[in-house]
């Protein structure tokens, strides 16, 4: 029943978040990091439930801190070695449940109106809109 559903309200051709974050990451070439928003309705939310953990791009890894900031979901990559994310995950986790996510839907409701680029992620299932607070300097370690 879901894939129906899926099937009519069109979702099965919005790609999966993390194909954009992979996508992205490849697209501009393994930057040492990147800070973006993509919005829920452009794609297919995979990574619900994580908020810091590893990503492998080609021989590059990125500690991402991902949240979700309703309309958005938010993600902040830094090129680092690989390290064991999983307390500061939970950690993450437990923080957003006692908060209740109000911070971050305030977040999101704010980068509404602060938002000031975006450009285009090419994925296998069209492209994709990713927005940015400001235009970042590609390749700057800062």
């Amino acid at each position: 029943m879901s894939n129906v559903l899926q099937n009519i309200f069109g979702r099965h051709r919005l790609p999966l978040a993390s194909t954009v974050l992979t996508s992205y990451l490849r697209q501009t070439n393994e930057p040492p990091w990147t800070s973006f928003f993509v919005k829920y309705s452009s794609v297919i939310d995979d990574q619900r439930g994580r908020s810091h953990f590893n990503w492998k791009i080609g021989d590059s890894n990125y500690h991402v801190l991902r949240s979700g900031c309703f309309p958005y979901i938010k993600y902040h990559c830094t090129k680092r070695p690989y390290e064991d994310l999983r307390l500061d995950d939970q950690l993450f986790n437990i923080l957003k449940i006692v908060n209740l996510g109000i911070p971050l839907l305030m977040y999101g409701l704010s980068a509404v109106f602060l938002i000031s680029y975006k450009e285009i992620v090419k994925t296998p299932k069209g492209d994709v809109n990713i927005y940015f607070l400001l235009k970042e300097d590609k390749g700057s370690t800062h």
